[in-house]
């Protein structure tokens, strides 16, 4: 029987932590040659993430270096992929979401007439700078992709509006909530031990993270100085940031936070870590994509720290909320899910409408379907 050999390509820690059920789901298949490529666009968060789910890459084109750019990520993925394929010649390339390595994977790909499978296809704000460079680097994959497998029936819709043939898109769910089936443990105990310390039962615990390029500069700084006024002002109110390693960012923290009671700032944490302090806090403040689809599965309410989100579902639900930069509009909006406990109720128990753990069996199933080694059309994910 002729195996389809498929290369699943990612290259940073959100990216790895989402194609990881797929690449196990994929081993499970009799018809199906699974290859793992990273280009380790990160290095240290990557490895964290394939130690967790036991994935050895058969390519690691290892490209990281301090202060990297766009360009020469580019570069670098299309150089070195080009010679992956060139070997391994397979029948259809898997890319996840929006990375730099995704459009670059996606690019060699396409320069050597090899299929596109876009992994999370169809998320869009419709501003091309926001978030940046992710938004392009969405579109650009989605423009080369030939199946395109969208974790909502609102991502299939964009990919309509653009012109993609309705047979080539897969509503499968995100493959983020089939990770969070295996990271997450009930009665979990923390590496860090700083994280055991803290009494998630009488304190509100606020995780945050804060990043995103266009929120650089005063964006981060009006966070922080919300941040700093919330503690004041709620003695049960208890931080856990979670701060960038780049100076751009942790400067600003540390400016504003550093050395304050009830704020624990710490580097990081690694994916397992990561979600389970996502499942003890209380609420999550975030300009993060993932964490908007993985504290909904948890049902912890969120305040997104941007204008626009590519993940509108969530809003529309009413697990997450749009507050931007502004000091006074994050203020407010803590404020309510603080003091309202019906309001926190409300979004804390609104439905997840991002999967249900089946997204990687969808996509190996429609991938199946496409290369006729399936007759039955695969079944689309839909919320309850």
């Amino acid at each position: 029987m002729e195996k389809i050999k498929i290369i699943t390509i990612f290259g940073t820690r959100p990216e790895a932590i989402k194609m990881a059920p797929l690449v196990k789901e994929l081993k499970k298949y009799e018809k199906v040659e699974s290859i793992v490529c990273v280009t380790a666009q990160h290095r240290q968060m990557l490895d964290q993430v394939l130690q967790l789910f036991d994935i050895t890459p058969e390519y690691d084109l290892d490209i990281m270096q301090s202060k990297q750019s766009l360009t020469g990520i580019t570069v670098k993925v299309l150089q070195g992929l080009e010679e992956v394929f060139e070997k391994e010649k397979p029948d259809l390339i898997l890319v996840h979401g929006d990375t730099t390595t995704t459009f670059a994977g996606a690019l060699a790909a396409f320069y050597q007439k090899i299929k596109v499978g876009h992994v999370e296809a169809g998320l869009r704000t419709h501003n091309k700078n926001f978030p940046f460079p992710e938004e392009m680097n969405r579109k650009l994959t989605g423009a080369i992709a030939d199946l395109n497998f969208a974790p909502t029936e609102s991502s299939k819709n964009n990919l309509l509006l653009e012109g993609v043939k309705r047979e080539d898109i897969y509503i499968t769910g995100n493959t983020v909530i089939d990770a969070m089936n295996v990271t997450v443990e009930d009665n979990y105990v923390f590496e860090n031990n700083e994280l055991n310390n803290i009494d998630y039962q009488n304190k509100k615990v606020i995780m945050v993270t804060a990043h995103r390029r266009e929120n650089w500069g005063q964006g981060i700084e009006n966070i922080c100085k919300s941040l700093k006024i919330l503690v004041e002002r709620y003695e049960d109110v208890e931080l856990v940031y979670l701060v960038h390693l780049n100076p751009i960012v942790k400067d600003v923290v540390y400016k504003y936070l550093g050395g304050m009671d009830r704020v624990h700032l710490l580097s990081p944490l690694d994916t397992k870590e990561t979600h389970n302090l996502m499942n003890k806090c209380y609420m999550i403040m975030t300009d993060s994509g993932g964490l908007q689809e993985e504290a909904p599965h948890l049902g912890k309410p969120v305040l997104v720290l941007r204008d626009v989100t590519e993940r509108p579902e969530a809003v529309d639900v009413g697990t997450v909320k749009l507050v931007g930069t502004d000091i006074d509009t994050i203020l407010e909006n803590a404020r309510i899910l603080i003091e309202d406990k019906n309001c926190y109720e409300r979004m804390s128990k609104a439905i997840n409408p991002y999967g249900d753990g089946f997204a990687s069996q969808r996509i190996v199933e429609a991938i199946l379907y496409h290369f006729k080694k399936e007759t039955k059309k695969p079944k689309e994910f839909k919320v309850i």
